[in-house]
């Protein structure tokens, strides 16, 4: 079980949960779902990714929680602002804390929601927000894909979740546009 930050991988995951896909690729229909449709689904979620012990007993408030929560973040990273960011985590109250890991008595940053699994995400959150690795966590910009990515390119300016799928359909749509114009 995580005792604070998860890696930003984490929370991409997490986002991929909702799949919002619906697009059709070498003549195969994707069609999105939602994985966190129980308190079950969320529970079995947290403790395959660590974020909450085995048998951890979740509530349907919990799982109400972990939707409007990724359904903040998701919004978040539509906007082009960093306001939709602070308005996701709203409802999951941070403080300072020492901690215990760093030299000099350094500070980190605790979210105490009530909600088993859901603080170590918030956290991650938060720290890669002030620290900068927020901006590199994006949506697809393909509007039937909308897949939650880590965008490595070098400037940061990356625009699909892969440039084989996304890319190269938004790519060939604009070259058959200027084609007819």
């Amino acid at each position: 079980m995580s005792d604070g930050v998860v890696d930003l991988v984490v929370v991409e995951q997490f986002l991929n949960t909702l799949d919002e896909r619906a697009f059709s690729w070498h003549g195969e229909r994707h069609t999105g779902h939602d994985e966190l449709t129980s308190v079950q689904a969320l529970s079995a979620w947290l403790e395959a990714h660590d974020l909450v012990g085995a048998g951890q007993e979740l509530r349907a408030p919990d799982l109400a929680a972990a939707r409007a929560l990724r359904a903040g973040l998701r919004d978040a990273l539509s906007g082009d602002d960093s306001a939709g960011t602070a308005k996701a985590l709203a409802p999951f109250p941070l403080t300072l804390a020492p901690d215990a890991d760093a030299d000099g008595g350094g500070l980190r940053l605790v979210a105490d929601s009530g909600t088993p699994g859901l603080d170590a995400l918030v956290e991650t959150v938060a720290a890669n927000v002030a620290g900068g690795g927020w901006s590199r966590l994006k949506l697809c910009a393909s509007a039937d894909c909308r897949w939650a990515f880590y965008d490595t390119s070098r400037n940061g300016g990356g625009r699909w979740c892969s440039m084989d799928v996304c890319g190269n359909r938004n790519k060939t749509r604009a070259y058959r546009r200027r084609l007819a114009d």
